[in-house]
């Protein structure tokens, strides 16, 4: 696999912009969170939250600024105390921990592939390949060309950079 920061990007040619779309999936030990190359990283603390007290900040300020905000906001991560999390945070400021969540403005064509495919109980591999195969239905040239993987647990961050021409293809017909 590749790592972050790789400088060869791949783009595909598509006739419908889609946005930017970003996913996160709970697994047993850890969570998959999967994004366009769009989307930026967050801030390095020398000691992490617990990710639960990290998604209550969101939901304050969410609520506190909800008629600025143009988007919500998913907290994913893993601590100690209850393992892999995924937290979804809407622009209303209320905070819901589900197994999976997806966002961004192409999040739209993500729904009904999470709909079919997600299960509950899927090993870390499973939820890798769900992932990407589910940013795979926003790949345009209008989000990066890539996928963009993370994998958080208790042994840390393990990152991947899938480029346009290794990504799973759908028919269109």
């Amino acid at each position: 696999s590749l790592q972050f920061g790789t400088p060869r990007s791949v783009f595909i040619t598509s006739l419908i912009p889609v946005g930017t779309s970003i996913m996160a999936v709970e697994f047993e030990g850890g969570v998959v969170i999967g994004a366009d190359s769009r989307t930026t990283t967050g801030i390095e603390l020398d000691e992490a939250p617990l990710v639960q007290t990290a998604a209550s900040l969101f939901r304050e300020m969410c609520y506190r600024y909800r008629e600025e905000l143009m988007a919500g906001i998913i907290v994913a991560g893993w601590d100690p105390r209850r393992g892999g999390q995924v937290y979804t945070v809407p622009v209303g400021g209320m905070m819901t921990r589900q197994p999976v969540s997806v966002g961004g403005s192409g999040s739209s064509y993500i729904y009904g592939y999470v709909d079919s495919n997600y299960r509950a109980g899927m090993s870390k591999e499973e939820c890798l390949k769900f992932t990407a195969e589910g940013q795979t239905h926003t790949h345009t040239q209008t989000n990066g060309g890539v996928v963009r993987l993370a994998v958080v647990s208790e042994q840390g961050v393990e990152r991947q950079v899938i480029l346009g021409n290794q990504l799973p293809k759908f028919s269109t017909v």
